[in-house]
């Protein structure tokens, strides 16, 4: 079952001509009105006229998450304010964000390429979503909505927390697709037994879970615990939210991306080379319909590779491998990214605390956990433990604040860990890969 069968099923000329015409339009257009864009252009010594082919695509400079920090909150627009329906943002290292803005088109085109994921995914307008996704400045719970509506669904706004209630609500309701991470729903499972009510036992049938990673292990735990299938979707707030690839239920064999409003390229994160169609690397988006924040040759840092097969499903865009880490430091935890410099941030600005940490995170109960162990000097450390208290509470306010993420302070004493003479380990993940 497809949602816009000419374009999901479009030949593969037909689609490069398409991105073309598209890829085209947007060097245009960003390069008469943005000037971060103008100058990139001028460094590069590149100008619109030169993008003949799709080939001349990697002319262009690469686009960095730094550089909408570094234009913080505005810069990147390409149109006026005037024309920006809604804008989002994910934080970022130095506790400013890094902002989208999406014109009226933009986010019907940001519903129209959820309902295709949807019904990818093999949900249809007879079904109850719950959407348990967060509301606000994130992308997900917003993003996912709009594209239900669109399907024609009954959506449900649950947003995440009050897990109990959200058991009430999916068993009260019929609850038949269910969007969330991967984590939250195996929360939920538990919750709902220590309700005495069987997850299997309610009418779910599907779900959809990004905005972490999670690996085939626990999408049998999850199929098996809630007895539905457990489909992988892919976004980033930068590039358009979620809905930007997401697997099909006939093969669930990578993401299809759609093509007719991003090209996709892999590249060599060390050089900065495209590689050849199959290689893993780095996934490099750029948009090609977007209004109000155009992306050219996004580094998205998630490491993977393009399946260019055609699927089974018959749709023809091509499909990304399931994302196999970063080429970056940057830490997803509950759906949130989280860079170690962001922690440093906070702790450099803490009197008695030494540039010495690390974060464990790991999985208890399903859901991610986050402990910060850092080392304080000698005096606070010798000092009495209401004192430790009080700092302790600060960092984990702090971050909590920041990046909205719960964290465990442990302050350990000086020089008590490990030390490096390379690249600091900052980050010990524990969680099951």
């Amino acid at each position: 079952m497809l949602w816009n069968d000419e374009f999901e099923t479009l030949p593969r000329e037909a689609i490069e001509s398409l991105q073309l015409k598209r890829l085209q339009q947007v060097v245009r257009r960003v390069n008469a009105t943005v000037p971060y864009y103008q100058e990139k252009f001028r460094q590069a010594k590149v100008s619109p006229e030169q993008i003949r082919t799709l080939d001349d695509l990697r002319r262009l400079p690469f686009t960095l998450k730094q550089d909408m920090r570094d234009n913080y909150p505005y810069g990147l627009f390409a149109v006026p304010l005037d024309q920006i329906v809604r804008i989002h943002a994910s934080s970022g290292t130095t506790g400013k964000p890094t902002v989208v803005g999406y014109t009226r088109r933009d986010i019907e085109t940001w519903a129209e390429l959820m309902a295709r994921s949807f019904v990818a995914a093999g949900a249809h307008r007879g079904d109850v979503i719950h959407n348990a996704y967060g509301y606000g400045l994130f992308t997900g719970g917003l993003g996912a909505h709009y594209g239900a509506e669109k399907l024609g669904a009954s959506v449900i706004p649950i947003s995440g927390g009050n897990t109990k209630r959200q058991v009430m609500i999916m068993k009260d309701f019929g609850s038949t697709v269910l969007t969330c991470t991967p984590s939250y729903s195996l929360f939920l499972a538990e919750a709902a037994a220590e309700e005495g009510i069987d997850m299997r036992q309610l009418k779910l049938r599907i779900g959809i879970f990004g905005a972490e990673p999670w690996s085939e292990a626990m999408r049998q735990e999850i199929e098996q615990k809630l007895n539905i299938k457990a489909i992988d979707i892919y976004g980033l707030s930068e590039i358009l939210g979620p809905g930007v690839g997401i697997e099909c239920i006939e093969a669930q064999h990578g993401l299809h991306i759609w093509e007719d409003h991003m090209i996709p390229e892999i590249i060599n994160p060390e050089t900065g080379e495209v590689l050849p169609v199959g290689e893993t690397g780095e996934l490099v988006i750029t948009t090609i319909t977007k209004e109000g924040i155009p992306m050219i040759r996004y580094r998205t840092r998630d490491i993977t590779r393009l399946i260019p097969e055609p699927c089974i499903c018959g749709r023809t865009h091509v499909r990304l491998a399931r994302m196999s880490g970063r080429s970056d430091d940057m830490l997803i935890i509950r759906g949130v990214n989280v860079f170690p410099s962001q922690i440093e941030s906070i702790l450099v600005q803490i009197e008695g605390v030494e540039p010495h940490y690390q974060l464990i995170v790991d999985r208890e109960e399903n859901l991610d956990t986050l402990e910060i162990q850092v080392e304080v000097n000698e005096r606070i450390f010798s000092d009495e433990v209401k004192v430790l208290q009080v700092i302790s509470g600060r960092i984990g306010k702090e971050v909590k604040d920041l990046l909205g993420v719960t964290c465990k302070v442990r302050l350990v004493e000086p020089k008590s860990l490990a030390r490096s003479e390379g690249k600091a380990q900052r980050v010990i993940d524990r969680r099951p890969k």
